[in-house]
């Protein structure tokens, strides 16, 4: 259940002692404030969590600074929809909005590897009119022996181009709660030239003590990628997780599934659940084909098999997209097989343009659809 206070009630204020004192008669009942703050008002929910059957709705309803209560129909309390009408979808983050209406590209190598080619990364990105990439620092691989990422002794000169051309998010990786406070670090002293949205990847899906590290902070908006092996309920209550911590600017990334069905590429491509968490969920929804894809094969058509997949999920309605590209993807120290090389990336960019086009033509046509019948 959840109960929104209305706009002057204060976090300490009398009226939210009364429900508290109230609410105490119902053993097994946790009470948490939760504070939203939108572009018109901070909103102030108290959520119930238990059983509150016994909890009468029409009571809590008359209780003097209270502005609606409502009964949570789904499992997820915090990214769930039941307060849509007040609270908006999505954030702001430096600059940038993310919601599940808009599209977003993040472009780049899948690990920091030179200087020169984040730089050269970053300059495809500012020519294709995009301010939004992804780098990592930390990255966790399947072999010991394989590159581990520079860590945080290359974030200086990471954040520091950035600011140079323009970015204003970089997604990034984190392993621990320790990277996020070296990220936090590295951005203050470089005078915060860019952003961090950072990244839940598919091996830590489900550490929670690394999904409880995101969640207990609001500096950064958190990307999270579905578990490779877990099934999209699992996913949807990891990122629950997060948000009952107290951050609720989660993306949710669908990467591809792990099974032997998904030959032959990497992973099954599970795209045609973009509109599905769209609808369960208050959360904007990614996609990476790179990663669900992992290879630069292409069909007769001429079209490389990433670009048909991320087709599949922008006219589904993603709302971000993760892509790796690299100057020389011969050279690249991580994913180089399946990176796309700057001129591959642009066309990529006008291919997304298209298929972008055609999924607002399709929304266009249905709301069309939807004013006629209630003319009728």
């Amino acid at each position: 259940m959840i109960v929104i206070l209305k706009p002057e009630v204060k976090s300490e204020g009398p009226e939210l002692e009364k429900i508290k004192k109230f609410l105490e008669q119902f053993p097994g009942i946790n009470v948490k404030l939760v504070e939203l703050t939108g572009k018109t008002r901070t909103v102030r929910e108290v959520h119930l969590i238990g059983s509150t059957h016994d909890v009468s709705r029409e009571l809590l309803q008359s209780f003097p600074g209270v502005e609606r209560v409502i009964r949570v129909s789904t499992k997820y309390r915090q990214i769930g929809r039941d307060d849509i009408d007040i609270v908006p979808v999505g954030f702001t983050y430096n600059g940038i909005r993310f919601d599940q209406d808009g599209l977003h590209i993040f472009g780049g190598p899948c690990a920091v590897d030179t200087p020169e080619y984040v730089e050269a990364a970053f300059k495809a990105l500012r020519d294709a009119g995009i301010t939004t990439a992804r780098m990592g620092a930390y990255k966790p691989r399947t072999s010991p022996y394989d590159f581990q990422g520079h860590g945080a002794a290359c974030l200086p000169w990471v954040f520091d181009l950035a600011g140079r051309y323009g970015i204003k998010v970089i997604a990034m990786e984190v392993l621990k709660e320790q990277h996020i406070e070296e990220i936090s670090e590295a951005l203050e002293k470089a005078g915060a030239p860019t952003g961090v949205m950072l990244q839940i990847g598919t091996r830590n899906a489900q550490n929670f003590e690394l999904l409880k590290a995101v969640g207990n902070q609001n500096q950064f908006p958190v990307l999270y990628k579905r578990g490779m092996g877990l099934t999209l309920e699992e996913s949807l209550n990891a990122c629950e997780y997060i948000a009952s911590e107290g951050n609720r600017n989660i993306i949710m990334c669908l990467r591809g599934a792990k099974t032997q069905l998904g030959w032959p590429h990497r992973n099954l491509v599970d795209f045609a659940h973009v509109p599905v968490v769209k609808r369960l969920t208050r959360l904007p929804v990614c996609i990476d084909p790179s990663h669900s894809v992992g290879s630069k094969e292409h069909a007769p058509d001429g079209l490389i098999d990433i670009f048909h997949a991320a087709a599949q999920g922008v006219i589904a309605g993603a709302n971000m997209i993760l892509v790796e590209f690299h100057p020389q993807p011969e050279a690249a120290l991580c994913d180089g097989p399946q990176s796309l090389t700057v001129e591959e990336f642009h066309r990529f960019t006008e291919d997304v343009s298209i298929v972008r086009t055609a999924y607002e033509q399709r929304v266009n046509a249905c709301s069309r659809e939807l004013v006629r019948e209630m003319i009728q």
